[in-house]
């Protein structure tokens, strides 16, 4: 059974809507399961995880968010190899240039994404739903 983190920073709730989507899907697939805000998680935490799921919504110039999410990310990416790892957000502008920047850098990093990375305009639809529920699933 794997272990599951999703973390996420959420401004306006579709962020944390979809992280919630992640770990029930991923609960009902048999994985055990915590979610955190980004402040809430730590380097120290990441051995204690098979796979994680992060979530960070496109924030000002396509980025992610630069106080809470930006330094926990910068702090833990090094912790990740080895680890099953997928992304997601939300966004209101833009095509998700932010995240494939971020998708582009773990690669660089040498991470392995796990699955596709999952966006969507504002709250997620069925859509996103969809592909949130099998990045929990497959992550289970």
């Amino acid at each position: 059974m794997n272990k599951l983190a999703v973390v996420y920073w959420s401004g306006t709730g579709n962020t944390q809507e979809m992280a919630q989507i992640v770990a029930e899907a991923a609960k009902a697939a048999g994985a055990m399961v915590e979610v955190f805000e980004a402040l809430q998680f730590s380097k120290e935490k990441v051995a204690g995880f098979d796979a994680l799921a992060l979530g960070c919504p496109s924030m000002g110039d396509d980025e992610l968010e630069e106080f809470e999410f930006r330094p926990m990310w910068d702090e833990i990416k090094s912790s990740l190899r080895g680890k099953k790892l997928s992304l997601f957000g939300s966004y209101d502008w833009g095509d998700g240039l932010w995240m494939r920047n971020w998708e582009q850098e773990a690669e660089q990093l040498g991470l392995f994404l796990h699955s596709p990375y999952v966006i969507c305009v504002g709250a997620p639809d069925k859509e996103a739903t969809d592909k949130l529920e099998k990045m929990g699933q497959e992550l289970a």
